[in-house]
């Protein structure tokens, strides 16, 4: 079951597909598009996108599946625990993830919005 982009998503899509870079203007226009067909069940954030692709074009990204944005996602006390990832798979977006370096510390798509509105 699919569901619309949440607001949190798109907040930090946006975020890390800034710029003039051909292949973030392109995914960004995939943006409006998207939905989401999962989330993992840790409640890190991590999301799985699925959309018509007949709807837009693909980014200039490539044939396979690439990291094509990350940031560091790091905490008030400056500690960077972990990070978020945009994936795209033969020029489409394809899933956000959230990535946890270590046990001792919570790693979520909120603390990446609050790391990425710095």
């Amino acid at each position: 079951m699919t569901e619309p982009l949440p607001s949190d998503v798109a907040e930090v899509l946006d975020a890390l597909l800034d710029g003039d870079d051909p292949v973030h203007l392109a995914l960004r226009a995939q943006v409006p598009h998207l939905r989401v067909s999962g989330r993992c069940t840790c409640g890190c954030g991590t999301a799985y996108f699925e959309f018509n692709a007949a709807a837009v074009q693909p980014a200039p990204s490539g044939p396979s599946t690439v990291v094509v944005a990350d940031a560091q996602i790091c905490t008030e006390s400056g500690d960077c625990p972990g990070e978020v990832l945009v994936f795209a798979q033969d020029g489409y977006l394809s899933w956000l993830e959230v990535c946890s370096w270590s046990d001792e510390a919570e790693v979520t798509l909120a603390l990446a919005q609050r790391t990425l509105r710095r």
